[in-house]
């Protein structure tokens, strides 16, 4: 069985926990929160707890003080009503029990109601900073924005379980030992001993299982995002018979997931039943104990059956941890990679609103790659596109033309150089303000859950004057009116399935709305047939007339005949740019051939 690769064992137990300790107890920030010296937003989140925390504690104090209660009931019942035989001594010592009993279940309902009210509260405190976190994490080249929601998940289950709970009840396990000590000098021993050896026991077990924990959770999510990615393709998976050869190749990246999670299970059973010998044989001694003390009239009878409730009692909060082990993992791992994508995501302060753009798009000298890479895709690209005029973008495949789009857009954040919309760089402009000014096709067009027109007006409460706006603009207004609902019309798995063109058209009136200074279209023509590409060439006429900026990239002549410029593309460099006219003239004299020929050619062929 392969061991597990790139954890070591030295990770500190339990830090999770500590933290949450520390949070309500010390008046300075817990330290093991931070990285490179700086707490994160989760350390402030965790930190706004700490009122909610103490409480939690302090109920912790109490009904670890009730505990005592079983002893001591114990110790009078056999030094008290045996000897003097008073059946009233025996009920009002019940009652009084009984009620100490009852304050003890509302306290411990209390606590955990706090605990679950703190976990919903730490979920509203971070939700939004985990969802803007996650999807700058995909943008940038990241994993799955699944993976982050999921691990508030798991860390909002913790919160809200009883484990927290035995981490304040573990450090007042002391009151149960000084008990043990005053009952008996050696008892107290005796007891430290137990809580020593099943404590060092509970530290084997998660030093020993941790990596195994750690990497089955890995492998596992690993073979959770090959099926994820697989299923994309379902249609293609079918037509060509792959359905084996993919679940073949699932089986084997969950193997290894399932290995780590056999050796952990193994580890943690082996180490429980070590744990629970010692914990019954303690028990059993420390009764064996008392019976030798009692012969040597050291304690009474009383006190005997009183020291082996303590120890139990001791004990139940290390015995729980134990159990506890993978969800303590788990959570901890979680709250790790949550603060790392936290900090490393953290959401923009609030910036100026900026006067309303009229569409000067300004670009210089931008090199751009990939997220995640700093090899770039176009280099030294420098342009300037004043409002109402039109730029085509040709160019042969991977020259870096969709990369240059949604550099335009602010998708893709660039190496070097700057994109600016109105003198004022794409990252400088607020969210919201950016979002609104421009309009965005990309070469694929992704449709979203819901009613066309909620596609339509971006998920946005926008008003139904607008939207049909949105669908006259881009001349699909009476495409969508022969939908079987029309607007509301619901798309999406088990609604509408909707050609490539009619998602094309409805992504372009997405693009559309809200009429944007600034519309970038990528292949927008790709899945549209004669009547489609007409309406497209009127919509960009439309937004060039209104005195917006377009930019458009196409194989296709006819679109780019609104063209006022054309930037041809070669391996990620300029190398054509300038009024359209002049370019096709450029691209005829310099090939010799006709102007009708398809662009794509004449910019390979020039481009050679």
């Amino acid at each position: 069985m392969p061991g597990p690769r790139g954890h070591g064992i030295t990770v500190e137990a339990y830090s999770l926990s500590h933290d949450l300790v520390a949070t309500a107890l010390l008046p300075f920030p817990p330290t093991r929160m931070k990285t490179s010296g700086q707490p994160g937003p989760l350390h402030d989140s965790l930190r706004a707890l700490r009122t909610g925390l103490f409480a939690t504690f302090c109920f912790s104090a109490v009904i670890t003080a009730l505990l005592l209660t079983p002893s001591i009931y114990m110790l009078q019942v056999y030094d008290r009503v045996l000897s003097s035989r008073s059946e009233w001594t025996l009920l009002l010592l019940s009652l009084m029990v009984l009620g100490l009993y009852a304050v003890l279940a509302m306290l411990e309902h209390v606590r955990g109601m706090v605990l679950t009210r703190l976990s919903v509260r730490l979920d509203r405190s971070l939700s939004d900073k985990v969802f803007r976190a996650a999807f700058e994490h995909v943008r940038h080249g990241g994993g799955s924005p699944g993976a982050a929601t999921q691990d508030l998940v798991t860390l909002r289950q913790f919160v809200a379980s009883p484990v927290p709970a035995l981490f304040f009840d573990a450090p007042l396990a002391l009151v149960f030992l000084i008990a043990a000590f005053v009952v008996d000098v050696w008892l107290g021993v005796f007891v430290t001993a137990s809580i020593v050896i099943l404590g060092g026991l509970a530290w084997l077990s998660e030093r020993l299982s941790r990596p195994w924990l750690r990497d089955a959770a890995q492998a596992a999510n690993r073979a959770a995002a090959y099926v994820d990615r697989a299923f994309r393709n379902v249609d293609a998976i079918r037509a060509l018979g792959m359905l084996d050869a993919i679940r073949l190749r699932w089986q084997d990246a969950n193997q290894h997931a399932l290995q780590c999670q056999d050796a952990a299970a193994s580890l943690s059973a082996r180490v429980g039943a070590i744990g629970k010998f010692v914990r019954l044989a303690a028990q059993s001694l420390a009764l064996g104990l008392g019976a030798l003390l009692v012969l040597e009239d050291r304690i009474t009878p009383g006190m005997m059956i009183a020291a082996t409730i303590l120890l139990g009692r001791a004990l139940t909060p290390i015995e729980g941890l134990m159990l506890s082990l993978r969800q303590l993992v788990g959570a901890q791992d979680a709250q790790r990679r949550l603060g790392e994508l936290l900090r490393h995501h953290a959401h923009d302060a609030v910036k100026t609103p900026l006067p309303a753009p009229q569409g000067l798009l300004q670009v210089d000298r931008l090199h751009v790659g990939t997220p995640g890479n700093r090899e770039a895709i176009i280099r030294e690209v420098s342009l300037l596109i004043r409002p109402g005029q039109v730029l085509g973008v040709i160019g042969p495949s991977a020259s870096g033309k969709s990369t240059l789009a949604r550099a335009l857009v602010g998708v893709w954040t660039p190496l070097a150089g700057s994109v600016r919309l109105d003198g004022a760089e794409l990252g400088h402009w607020p969210e919201r303000q950016l979002a609104d000014a421009i309009g965005f096709l990309p070469q694929d067009v992704e449709l979203f859950d819901g009613t066309v027109a909620e596609n339509i007006a971006r998920f946005s409460s926008g008003e139904a004057s607008a939207i049909v706006d949105a669908g006259i603009q881009a001349g699909a207004h009476d495409m969508i009116l022969k939908l079987p609902q029309g607007y509301d019309t619901p798309i999406g798995a088990g609604d509408m399935v909707l050609s490539g063109g009619q998602r094309q058209r409805i992504g372009l009136a997405r693009a559309v709305y809200g009429r944007p200074v600034l519309l970038v279209l990528d292949e927008p023509n790709s899945n549209l047939d004669d009547v489609g590409e007409a309406a497209l060439l009127q919509t960009v006429l439309r937004v060039k007339q209104r005195g917006g900026t377009v930019v458009v990239i196409s194989h296709r002549r006819a679109i780019l005949e609104a063209a006022d410029r054309l930037l041809v593309m070669r391996e990620g460099a300029v190398a054509l740019h300038g009024p359209a006219k002049d370019i096709w003239q450029e691209l005829a004299r310099l090939q010799g051939r006709r102007t009708s020929e398809p662009v794509q050619q004449l910019a390979a062929r020039e481009a050679s």
